[in-house]
Formats: C-alpha cells, structure tokens, sequence
C-alpha cells in the first residue's frame, strides 16, 4: 500500500507543478484572481468558478478513468450527456415528479454505457469502434428525442442539480465529491477494483486465473455512462434547456486528456481517480486563464495541447531521461 501511495504522488507532481505555474501565473497578472465574496449565503470567487465549470468534465473523467484502466476508451460520454439531458427535459415537462426524471434520465445513461459494455465485453468489439458507434447514433437519439430543438424547462427543484448551491458552494462541487468518494471505495474495498486493474494489466491472464473479465468490462462502461449522465443534467439544468446539438460536444476528448494527464496509462493496469480530477482542474483553470487574458478560442485549442502534450512528456520516464542528459552534457 506504502509503495502504491509513493507511486501515486509520483503521478500527481507534474500536473501539479502545471497547475501550481498556472496559479502563480493568475497570481500575479490576473488581479482578484483569488479573491472570494460572500453574496446571499454563496461563495463567489474565480477558483470556485474554475471547479463549477469543471465539474462535468471530472465527472465524467471519473468514469473515463475506470474504463482507460481496463484498457479500453469511451468516446461515447458526450452523446451519453446530450441523451441524458433530452431524457430529463421531456420527462419534466411532460409532468413526471423529479425523482422519475433524475430516475429516468441516469437509467437512459448507464444503459448505454451498458450497451457499450456488451459490445466491448461478451460481443469482444474493439473499444474505439464499439464506443464510436454510440457517438453518432447516440447524438442522433438525442436529437430525435428533441426534434432537434433545445427543450427549455423551469422547475427550481431539477435546476437545483446544475444551478443550485449548498453549504456556499455549487452543488455540482459536491456531485464530484460523492463520484469520487464511490468509485474511490470501489476501487480500494472492493474486489472489483482489483479485478478491474487486473483485467486492463493482463486480460488473459486474469481471466485464466478466475476473474469474470467479461463482466468487469460490462460494469466499468455501464458506471461510464452513470457519471456522463450526472454531467448531462448538469450542462442541462445549467442553461434550463436540453440542447442535444450541442450538450457534451467533445467533451469526451477533454476527459481523456484529463485521465492521462492525472498519469492513467491509456494500456490500463492502473486507476488514478485523484489525478483525473486534477487533470480536468488542469484544463478548466488553462481554459480561465486564456479567456482572461482576452485570447479567442481558437488560440485556446492551440494553448491547450502545448501545454498539455509538456505535462504528458514530463511523465515520460525516457523524455525525461533525455532531458537529464541533455542538461548534464552526457553523450547519448
């Protein structure tokens, strides 16, 4: 346990090094960039902002996180939050109670994670093309469901989710919170999480040795969805309205570069939840800084992967090997 802790600081410390820069860097030219103000019970401030605006990608980074662990990708999370929210919004405006619209929206969303799960576990389809499959038709379902219009709602009790706040904070803070603290149990009190490293290490040998490899798979991709379909109503209840066009647009892409970032290898044998929520930190805070400093999003995209392939080459053992060389002045 020693050693895995000692390795998982290891991870952590060179997208908290990025993150530190960033802050010192907000620090210094971004004035009131770490002022906070009470208004009305509410803690307002651009921190607190950062980790409101991240929420849905660390949530479903969380899933995306047991998933790349098994080896495998989910490129399915952002047509999962577009179905999500069109489930949420026609439920509640065709009169259903709240708790048969969180009810049926979540339950829309772990069954197409689970629908990946079959095609990926019993059916054997590769990842990449089993998930691909759910991104088109997925969004396409969306936008059926909606007739390709954003279906507006009012109803502060469903709002609550995406807009409401509790304890000063947003509510969607909290939603992370509970993600992680679960899969963070299920990873570490439970056999499923060592099946679920073990599958991703050495399926084969895994499934020689006992381990419903199958199975695993099957539920990892179903917990998937769960977490992308909290992050649909989220964006959804944020903007009171079920937008199926646009809800999750490659969101799945900022979630992967957060896994990764937070040092999960993309051939799996390891789970870095804790570094997965601070890869997304990473990417809303980058995302902040260059809005603040008045540089248009298509410089942003441009930002955002140098800085984000440095981090991922810093964790490179051989990279940095190299770079140590280098500055010693040693032949290769």
């Amino acid at each position: 346990m020693n050693s895995s802790t000692g390795s998982g600081w290891r991870t952590l410390r060179w997208p908290l090094a990025a993150l530190g820069l960033l802050l010192v860097f907000n620090l210094l030219a971004t004035p009131g960039f770490f002022r906070f103000e009470l208004k009305d019970g509410r803690l307002y401030g651009s921190l607190i902002d950062i980790l409101y605006r991240a929420a849905p990608i660390m949530l479903v980074s969380l899933g995306m996180t047991l998933v790349i662990a098994t080896g495998g990708v989910d490129l399915s999370v952002g047509a999962i939050m577009a179905i999500a929210g069109a489930v949420g919004a026609l439920l509640l405006n065709s009169g259903c109670p709240l708790a048969l619209v969180l009810a049926g929206a979540l339950g829309c969303a772990t069954l197409a994670g689970l629908w990946n799960g079959a095609l990926v576990g019993p059916l054997q389809i590769p990842p990449i093309v089993a998930t691909l499959i759910l991104m088109v038709s997925g969004r396409g379902v969306a936008q059926l469901l909606t007739q390709g219009q954003i279906v507006t709602f009012e109803n502060k009790a469903f709002e609550f989710v995406g807009r409401g706040h509790l304890l000063g904070l947003p509510f969607p803070i909290f939603l992370v919170a509970a993600g992680f603290v679960l899969l963070r149990w299920l990873l570490s009190r439970t056999a499923a999480g060592l099946f679920i490293e073990a599958c991703g290490d050495n399926e084969l040998a895994s499934r020689y040795a006992g381990v419903p490899t199958r199975l695993v798979k099957l539920m990892v991709y179903g917990i998937s969805g769960w977490c992308a379909g909290w992050a649909g109503l989220i964006v959804a209840t944020d903007i009171k309205g079920a937008d199926a066009n646009n809800a999750g647009l490659y969101l799945e892409l900022d979630a992967i570069l957060a896994v990764v970032i937070g040092g999960t290898a993309l051939s799996g044998g390891r789970a870095h939840l804790a570094g997965s929520l601070l890869g997304a930190a990473l990417i809303q805070t980058l995302t902040t800084t260059i809005f603040t400093r008045g540089l248009t999003a298509h410089f942003t995209l441009l930002v955002k992967s140098a800085v984000i392939i440095g981090v991922c080459l810093l964790q490179a053992p051989r990279f940095r090997k190299l770079m140590l060389r280098a500055s010693a002045g040693a032949p290769r």
